[in-house]
């Protein structure tokens, strides 16, 4: 059905993806089926080597569940092979060496159980062989019960537990041997997924129940996972030698999955396209950007299939805009998330475009780095327009020796992504398919402007105020018991919050001692930025996670609120009216008169060669336009806080 608020009626409607493994060949559109044949095949005919382990090794999102799920189905159809499923990521510590060697026991038949119950019971106290006997005589019981029983049977103390090995090898014996008319002895395969998304702890315990207690002649393993994200340096990073050591014993091969050639990944891109309804959308070039950036992840070519079907059905960002622009957006948030942000940075970009900026600069790299030595006119005038926008010295004549440094002086004063993007053509075609649209310019304005999560028309950003403007205290909502009640007592949802007047707002909130479990709790963030609406969604997630923030509009209520509490953490923007460099002179001045000596965290649209330098150059942690690095430094320093209290 139509998007209700939409006019183009005529692209909808469409359809996400499932992200469920392939478990039937028809679905195979990678070609796994015909490695599943093989691998279940080869199988089938090592039923005499077991006990042994094959990994099926992949990166996130290559087809692991799938070529294993297609394995399965082809094993169904062999003689005397049974197999059981076990995800790891369900379990954690030992509930995993339980819920495995479960699943195992879940394999065997009721006669086999009943006969491994019985021979327990030998060796159990009165109270238990009666236990035991009541679920041996209740005939209408299921695996369920008897398996249960057997666990707790084998898992009373240390020595059954020694003992387990032994028994579970009896009870695959008793199983394998059955079955008249076959050749060969039965054989279990036990599939184990997503071993490698678990903790330390919990991979150890299933390879544990693998190795110990489960490597017995009629048990084959498959596991998938992907063995470079288990290797030491990885999730076991933590592993001692012994335990390293242990893991390399483990696996007795692997099969890594290649990556799809070029047909294969190609028909699978047009598959999902028409599949979600958006195939009319996603030309030759676009597919080709998609399966080359996404490195040929199916997941990641799902995803970003269906982001784009939840962007043009439910943002009211697309309501004006059609289809081409949807998707061209969204292959720069996903694949050029640095370039993105700066293109909906409220302040990026010398005029605020940064999209302008970057094929400005693209024009002049071509021209400076054509052979020659004199500018044309048309040339020299450009180049003099975009130094004037950088607050740089114009060129002083149209030839002479400093034209040959001129590209890289000029590249320090722009992000630094520039560089690299503009010698990458799928993304030059990309910003030039994107800007031939219809309304692109309004698009670009209206992705820098932004439209809020509610709906509606966005607030202009708060202009700079005068700098006796009291600031404004936010503190965690609702209160927490260790503050005193002072401040703002909270932040109304979806609303806004006007300046305190008076002495609360010149004072942050008295605390107790904040609880360990609260992230960001006792610190006292003070954030300096003309436009503090601007950073509204970071400062909610700052004082939702327990930190307190106070926001100053300019240098002299910044320095004023220093001296009355230095603030844990100083977060700054860098420009500031006409100066491109107000936010480095602010905290280098601070430095100098022993004022502030605090860490400092540069938040800015843009990160340029020239940028870095200055806030390495005044001892700040980190310059950043990613808030993703703003809230792991807060974290890091509030652990660290929270042990210098102790």
């Amino acid at each position: 059905m139509a998007s209700p608020y939409s006019p183009h009626s005529s692209w909808l409607p469409y359809s996400l993806l499932n992200d469920e493994p392939v478990s039937a060949a028809g679905r195979d559109l990678l070609g796994a089926g015909r490695v599943a044949e093989q691998l279940a095949g080869l199988l089938v005919a090592s039923r005499g080597s077991t006990p042994f382990t094959l990994a099926v090794d992949a990166g996130w999102g290559m087809g692991k569940s799938s070529l294993m799920r297609l394995v399965d189905a082809r094993l169904s159809a062999a003689p005397g092979v049974q197999t059981v499923w076990y995800n790891a990521w369900t379990s954690t510590g030992d509930d995993a060496l339980e819920g495995l060697i479960k699943s195992v026991l879940t394999g065997f038949d009721k006669r086999v159980l009943r006969r491994g119950l019985h021979r327990i019971t030998r060796h159990r106290s009165l109270l238990g062989v009666l236990r035991a006997l009541s679920l041996l005589v209740a005939g209408p019981l299921g695996i369920a019960a008897m398996t249960d029983e057997l666990w707790n049977s084998m898992n009373v103390d240390a020595k059954t537990r020694n003992d387990m090995r032994d028994v579970i090898r009896e009870l695959v014996r008793d199983w394998a041997d059955v079955g008249p008319g076959l050749q060969d002895q039965r054989m279990l395969v036990v599939f184990i997924d997503d071993l490698d998304r678990c903790s330390e702890e919990t991979v150890l315990a299933v390879c544990e129940a693998a190795k110990i207690y489960l490597d017995v002649p009629g048990i084959a393993f498959v596991i998938g996972c992907d063995r470079s994200a288990m290797a030491p340096n990885g999730l076991l990073r933590d592993m001692s030698p012994a335990a390293a050591a242990f893991m390399e014993k483990i696996f007795q091969t692997s099969y890594r999955i290649p990556v799809t050639d070029s047909e294969g990944i190609q028909e699978y891109v047009r598959w999902c396209a028409e599949t979600a309804g958006i195939s009319r959308y996603l030309d030759a070039g676009l597919t080709g950007l998609l399966i080359e950036r996404s490195a040929r992840n199916p997941r990641r070519i799902k995803r970003l299939v269906n982001g784009f079907v939840l962007e043009a059905t439910l943002n009211p960002m697309w309501r004006d805009f059609g289809p081409g622009g949807v998707i061209r957006t969204l292959l720069i948030q996903y694949f050029y998330p640095d370039f993105y942000r700066m293109m909906t940075a409220p302040s990026a970009g010398a005029d605020g475009d940064v999209v302008s900026e970057f094929r400005t600069y693209r024009e002049l790299r071509r021209v400076l780095r054509r052979p020659g030595d004199e500018l044309s006119d048309e040339d020299f005038t450009r180049a003099n327009g975009f130094l004037a926008d950088h607050d740089l010295a114009p060129l002083p004549s149209r030839n002479g020796p400093w034209l040959a440094g001129l590209l890289s002086g000029i590249e320090q004063q722009l992000p630094s992504c520039f560089p690299g993007l503009a010698a990458e053509p799928a993304f030059t075609s990309l910003i030039g398919e994107l800007m031939q649209l219809p309304d692109a310019g309004e698009l670009v304005r209206r992705l820098r402007q932004g439209v809020p999560e509610t709906g509606g028309t966005q607030l202009p950003p708060e202009p700079l105020a005068d700098e006796d403007t009291p600031y404004r205290v936010r503190t965690p909502y609702p209160p927490p018991p260790w503050t005193s009640g002072r401040g703002e007592p909270g932040i109304p949802q979806g609303g806004q919050i006007p300046y305190q007047q008076g002495p609360a707002a010149q004072q942050p909130s008295a605390r107790q001692e904040p609880p360990a479990d609260v992230p960001f709790a006792g610190m006292d963030i003070l954030w300096l930025d003309p436009h503090p609406d601007n950073n509204a969604r970071w400062v909610s997630v700052l004082i939702g996670n327990g930190a307190a923030v106070r926001q100053v509009l300019g240098d002299n209520s910044a320095t004023r609120a220093l001296s009355i509490s230095p603030p844990t953490l100083l977060i700054s923007n860098v420009r500031r009216r006409d100066n491109p460099n107000a936010g480095f002179d602010f905290v280098r001045r601070l430095r100098a008169g022993g004022t502030y000596t605090g860490p400092v965290i540069f938040f800015t649209g843009q990160i340029t060669g020239h940028s870095r330098t200055q806030a390495s150059e005044v001892g700040a942690l980190k310059i950043t336009a990613d808030f993703e690095d703003v809230r792991v430094l807060v974290h890091e320093l509030g652990r660290e806080q929270a042990g210098r209290s102790r």
